[in-house]
């Protein structure tokens, strides 16, 4: 035989055994436990999204004092492109309120 029919020869035997040996672990096995896992995981990841919305909040806040400092300056120095970095400011605060307060509740979570 040659080396390609050895091959395809080994890759069908394979293939015939392993749905057996599949078919033999799957009977009577308690998958119960898998269920207070998810729900544990579950209330851990809604407690942490509350965090996270707190903390990018803050984070936010932040941000938005030193793009009005940044847009202020521009102001006051006569510099160009103010309508432009207005609109950023006011894009970036609206994807905000979309990302922590729409979206979530799109999808049945009520985070606050």
């Amino acid at each position: 035989m040659c080396k390609i029919s050895k091959f395809f020869l080994c890759i069908v035997s394979i293939m015939l055994i392993l749905p057996m040996s599949a078919a033999a672990k799957c009977g009577g096995v308690d998958y119960s436990w898998g269920a207070d896992a998810l729900a544990n995981a579950h209330d851990y990841a809604v407690t942490m999204m509350l965090y996270i919305v707190y903390l990018a909040n803050a984070i936010a806040a932040i941000i938005v004092i030193i793009g009005a400092t940044q847009i202020y300056i521009k102001m006051t120095t006569g510099e160009g492109d103010i309508t432009k970095s207005i609109m950023m400011l006011v894009g970036g605060c609206l994807f905000m309120i979309g990302a922590f307060i729409v979206f979530p509740a799109f999808f049945g979570y009520n985070i606050v």
